[in-house]
């Protein structure tokens, strides 16, 4: 074999090797939502026929592990994260893990409660994680801080796209209006703040009290310079809508600054809505 032929063989292998591929790192301890079993599914599409290596680190020992999401590390190899959390109180070296990638200026992604992705009490070291979300995703600071609240768990949502964002390609293929179940949070007035594109808005449904139309889908620059998606849909019956899903793949490619793929059909995303269920002692 010609040296040539070697070098060109070698490059060819590189490049079709995993290394070579944009790593995706799902980060998930939700409580409520199941994002710890509705993401290794969509990982799972993204390693099958879009082109990505994933790797997905979760709570211990269930969803309901406030403490511990062993294997953040993950996150100093990652090109995209991807974070479903809910009130957490990691420990420090494990929120240093996070804001390391952060302040990287890396794409962050961010569903549903990762808007109150920590709850560390009053006084703690690191209380002013507790807005984190406000920091990462451009979401309100915290559950009910400017408002942040939701409209009635017997309540669901008509998504409809954001005026001026009919062309955006971030929205290609996804078919709207269309219906969640996840009932609509509130983050306006304040949020997404003013330089945030937003991509799709919110109308609750048999609501609880009284529910102004609010945004359930942006991009942002957040002050790392990071791109930044986040959506407060996220309950698991969302994620078996193909516009769900169609966002979701179109916005993490975006991310990563890659082009747009070819859709390839419908994920299987069946995963049923658990509440909130102590499973833990």
């Amino acid at each position: 074999m010609t040296s040539r032929r070697a070098f060109a063989l070698a490059v060819g292998a590189a490049l079709a090797s995993p290394a070579s591929k944009k790593r995706v790192v799902f980060v998930c301890g939700d409580h409520e939502y199941s994002g710890e079993a509705t993401l290794p599914l969509l990982a799972g599409e993204l390693e099958k026929n879009y082109g990505l290596t994933c790797a997905v680190v979760k709570s211990v020992p269930d969803q309901n592990g406030e403490t511990d999401i062993p294997g953040l590390k993950a996150l100093r190899e990652a090109d995209l994260a991807v974070f479903y959390l809910r009130w957490r109180r990691l420990p420090r070296e494990q929120v240093e893990e996070i804001d390391r990638y952060v302040k990287s200026g890396k794409p962050v992604m961010g569903y549903r409660t990762s808007s109150h992705s920590f709850n560390y009490p009053p006084g703690h070291e690191l209380a002013e994680w507790n807005r984190w979300g406000s920091e990462a995703f451009g979401s309100p600071p915290g559950w009910n801080a400017d408002g942040h609240t939701h409209f009635g768990h017997d309540s669901s949502t008509d998504v409809s796209i954001a005026p001026g964002a009919a062309g955006n390609p971030l929205l290609g293929g996804v078919a709207a209006p269309f219906h969640v179940r996840s009932w609509l949070y509130r983050v306006r007035p304040k949020w997404p703040p003013s330089d945030a594109t937003i991509l799709l808005n919110g109308k609750a449904v048999n609501p609880n009290k009284p529910a102004e139309e609010n945004p359930v889908a942006w991009t942002w620059r957040n002050k790392s310079g990071g791109r930044v998606f986040f959506t407060t849909l996220g309950h698991p019956e969302d994620f078996a809508l193909e516009p769900v899903q169609r966002l979701s793949v179109n916005t993490i490619h975006w991310c990563l600054n890659q082009p747009m793929k070819r859709w390839h059909g419908r994920i299987k995303i069946d995963v049923l809505y658990r509440g909130l269920v102590k499973t833990t002692g």
